[in-house]
């Protein structure tokens, strides 16, 4: 495996690299989800590549930057291990060179959920996606689907923008209590990770619910809501039933796939999780 940590190095040696190319972006800090990932690529893809990057500006002035988790050497030996071909470390000068002015932004399903939570974030996650696809011109890009606001997004941005690469969604890989796998988890304590089970235990309910028969959306919503408020550490930031698609949020009865998702803090960690209800 090859780590280079400029642009330059990464174009000259992605140039050697047997097409098709399959590319995953992380902010590093890897878990199962990002591994499974990588295997998913290397089973499509003649070659693998991969970024490290804990991008700023994704992130707000209140938020986790300073202290998000960062592991270089475990990652990189993860990666290695998994079979990536070529990895790239950008620093932020690298990808923000002086005088950086650009960005790219998907209004509407930007601003909804988590975009209205954390106002410019999905805007920093376009854009630092947007120049990773520039330098790896990969032919395929692999992303979970537990940030299923954040696929929509950049499946909404490939398509607008004619870029010649195709999102590829892969499942959500969870913990055994069914937890998504998240690299904020380990800001949990012990108590708090015993709790965290909340969120996939309420997105089950609502699932069990509609494959029940319950079609009202505010019911489908309060039995997910009942779930997560049996847990005293647990603060909901959002509970959304909403189109798919467009992130519209439904009203009424459910008739057809609706994307369920949500936002759980527990002290300053915030969780996110989904699941799609097929009435």
């Amino acid at each position: 495996m090859q780590v280079v940590r400029t642009v330059a190095e990464f174009r000259e040696a992605r140039r050697r690299l047997p097409a098709p190319v399959g590319f995953f972006p992380t902010l590093g800090y890897m878990h199962e989800g990002h591994i499974s990932l990588v295997e998913r690529a290397r089973r499509e893809c003649a070659s693998v590549v991969a970024s490290i990057f804990v991008n700023p500006t994704q992130f707000g002035p209140n938020e986790d930057f300073s202290r998000y988790p960062r592991d270089e050497a475990r990652d990189l030996a993860m990666l290695e291990g998994a079979g990536v071909d070529l990895v790239i470390l950008p620093s932020v000068e690298e990808m923000y060179p002086a005088g950086d002015v650009t960005r790219v932004r998907v209004p509407g399903l930007s601003e909804v959920l988590e975009g209205k939570r954390r106002p410019g974030h999905f805007e920093g996650v376009t854009t630092v996606v947007a120049k990773l696809f520039g330098i790896t011109e990969a032919d395929f890009a692999y992303f979970g689907q537990k940030d299923a606001q954040q696929l929509l997004i950049i499946e909404r941005m490939v398509r607008d923008l004619h870029m010649p690469v195709t999102v590829v969604r892969c499942p959500t890989v969870r913990e055994a209590d069914g937890l998504a796998c998240s690299s904020r988890n380990v800001y949990l304590s012990p108590e708090e990770r015993a709790q965290a089970v909340a969120l996939w235990a309420g997105l089950r309910a609502a699932e069990a619910a509609c494959g029940a028969g319950e079609r009202d959306t505010d019911r489908l919503r309060a039995v997910c809501r009942e779930q997560i408020e049996a847990r005293p550490l647990a603060s909901i930031d959002y509970l959304s039933l909403a189109d798919e698609q467009t992130l519209e949020e439904l009203h009424g009865l459910v008739e057809r796939p609706a994307l369920m998702s949500l936002m759980v803090s527990f002290g300053n960690t915030h969780l996110i999780d989904n699941i799609t209800l097929h009435p």
